[in-house]
């Protein structure tokens, strides 16, 4: 019962997976290391929380001693894209390359990073550019591009060809977001709060075709006319693959049936936006380790190279482990 109707829809919304083939060591390391440290997790959860009590200290800190953070939601007025905007402003319209591609990347030192350590030669898809093959020097390089697509870059060291043949496969899973507005007077049954997560047994039980929906005109109240409600949801995930890729009018159908049932919408979305990720959540092999050691060893010979992303901050396993 917890894992059908509290686990599953939880991973489901945050990593399109399934709980059966979901790491707890990667996914959640709290859990884990309140398992290793205490036997149980439900043991370790109420020890943790008795020895929290004794000792001040430890109520800023998790089962593994490190500080914990308080997570919180937030957003900007006028939505996530001010900050890219923001960014884009400081940095500047000549430091921006967009619709590029790097065709190679070269380093030239060996030990430690250096001022100027790195060429890169990139192909502009601009129409009329004249950059194909153009190399730009640069101190360092931060990578955030998706294995599979570091796998294919040209990799130099020193003259010489740096192969990668040691980086393992992820396969993805794909996701589809749509975001519909609906009029207030057309939703008989809203909804205040976060959203709704489906769990599977649900979704075959009534029919439901969606992930879950998140209200974002109830978080974020800017974001759509005082007259409507605002609705973000999510197809696709290891249970309803295909349905990820499908068309945005089939999607719209899909939306607005399960939305009917969920919060009694009535009538068409007076708004529809689609945008499909191909490569969404990563499903990754059953040694999460070997991701971590290939990505320090491609960081540990190449000086002045880093990898960040989604890949080392939201690993969602496919393996218990």
């Amino acid at each position: 019962m917890v894992v059908d109707y509290l686990i599953d829809p939880f991973v489901a919304g945050t990593s399109g997976g399934d709980p059966e083939s979901l790491s707890i060591r990667h996914a959640f390391p709290a859990l884990w290391n309140l398992e290793k440290k205490y036997g149980s997790v439900i043991a370790g959860a109420i020890l943790s929380k008795l020895i929290a009590k004794r000792d001040p200290v430890k109520k800023t800190s998790d089962s593994s001693g490190k500080r914990r953070n308080r997570r919180v939601s937030f957003s900007f007025l006028g939505g996530m894209q001010s900050l890219i905007d923001a960014l884009h402003n400081e940095v500047g319209d000549g430091n921006v390359k967009l619709s590029t591609e790097v065709l190679s990347l070269a380093c030239s030192v060996d030990d430690v990073p250096a001022s100027g350590g790195w060429s890169i030669s990139i192909d502009s898809k601009n129409t009329g550019s004249k950059e194909f093959g153009k190399k730009q020097t640069f101190d360092a390089v931060i990578m955030t591009a998706p294995l599979s697509n570091v796998q294919k870059m040209k990799f130099m060291k020193g003259g010489a060809p740096f192969v990668l043949d040691f980086l393992p496969k992820v396969d993805y899973l794909p996701l589809s977001l749509m975001v519909t507005a609906y009029k207030k007077e057309d939703v008989k049954r809203p909804l205040e709060g976060f959203g709704v997560l489906i769990p599977y047994k649900e979704q075959q039980k009534h029919g439901l075709k969606t992930l879950g929906t998140l209200f974002s005109s109830m978080m974020f109240p800017d974001r759509a006319p005082s007259d409507q409600y605002l609705y973000t949801t999510f197809i696709g995930g290891s249970h309803n693959r295909d349905l990820a890729g499908a068309p945005t009018t089939i999607l719209k159908q899909l939306v607005t049936s399960d939305l009917r049932k969920l919060l009694g919408v009535e009538g068409q979305p007076t708004f529809v936006k689609h945008v499909y990720w191909r490569n969404a959540f990563p499903l990754y092999g059953r040694d999460y380790n070997s991701i971590l050691e290939a990505i320090e060893k491609m960081e540990k010979n190449l000086p002045g190279f880093f990898y960040a992303g989604k890949l080392l901050k939201t690993p969602f396993c496919a393996s218990y482990a």
